[in-house]
């Protein structure tokens, strides 16, 4: 799922304030969100969370990712 997508579903449940990292340790910022997927997150599926709490991992579309 894209990094816009994914943000999306988490206010949808309320939440409004959400951390993306780049998932290759690089420190890239994440200026156009639809152009990342998510390959990780914290806490992981199913967790309660709060503001701030999810932690999205990314990396850009066109890169190697085990998703």
């Amino acid at each position: 799922m894209n990094l816009q997508a994914a943000q999306n579903l988490i206010q949808d449940a309320g939440v409004f304030f959400s951390r993306s990292e780049d998932a290759t340790g690089a420190g890239r910022s994440q200026i156009n969100d639809s152009n990342w997927i998510v390959v990780d997150q914290t806490p992981g599926v199913g967790v309660p969370i709060g503001e701030g709490d999810a932690v999205l991992s990314v990396v850009k579309l066109d890169e190697p990712n085990n998703c």
